[in-house]
């Protein structure tokens, strides 16, 4: 059997606005339906896939991200996102992906994990 897709990501969090509005306002997701779990959290969706789900912590968790490098996602407009992090001063690097047209942004969401933004072509 292949994986198709990544399914979700599952994310820790003891500030659970502050990592939504990371997710939103940065990636580009959007707050969905959840199932009516007994501790706080969120489902991020991209179009109608809910890919980063949060958990929300009293305090932040004591194990960082774990053995968790990073989550990529595809995006568009490299320049446009390369200005709009600026903007809001988040501090990020860029890389060009050698022998293929793919661009990357690598930032941190507010818990520390790692997030690529992926952008094909020139």
């Amino acid at each position: 059997m292949a994986a198709k897709y990544l399914d979700h990501v599952n994310i820790q969090t003891a500030d659970v606005d502050k990592t939504v509005a990371f997710f939103t306002s940065v990636i580009g997701l959007t707050v969905g339906p959840r199932p009516n779990f007994d501790f706080p959290g969120a489902w991020l969706y991209c179009g109608e896939r809910p890919v980063v789900h949060l958990i929300g912590l009293d305090e932040p968790p004591q194990s960082g991200t774990g053995c968790v490098d990073h989550v990529a996602f595809e995006a568009e407009d490299f320049e446009g996102t390369c200005k709009m992090l600026e903007a809001r001063n988040y501090e990020y690097e860029t890389r060009q992906v050698p022998g293929i047209e793919l661009r990357q942004i690598f930032l941190h969401e507010p818990n520390g994990l790692k997030i690529e933004l992926n952008i094909r072509g020139s």
